[in-house]
């Protein structure tokens, strides 16, 4: 997981964007824009990133920071 290529996928995709790319990822498809990571699982992570830092930036009306922190928690709960 690389901050950057989520950062880089929140500022200039759009959720319903993101959820196709997930789909074709899931599907073994390329998405409809390049999305960085070094293979399907590395770039299945930034864009399940980015769609819970975008709805989390809406839902909560926060900035990316805070977002981002909050996904960050998730992770290292899950990791535990």
């Amino acid at each position: 997981m690389k901050i950057p290529a989520i950062k880089q996928l929140v500022e200039t995709q759009t959720l319903p964007d993101l959820v196709a790319a997930e789909e074709a990822i899931l599907e073994e498809q390329a998405p409809a824009f390049e999305v960085p990571g070094e293979d399907e699982g590395e770039q299945l992570t930034h864009v399940l990133a980015a769609i819970f830092i975008l709805n989390h930036m809406q839902d909560h009306q926060m900035e990316f920071k805070e977002a981002l922190r909050e996904y960050t928690k998730k992770v290292r709960v899950s990791l535990n």
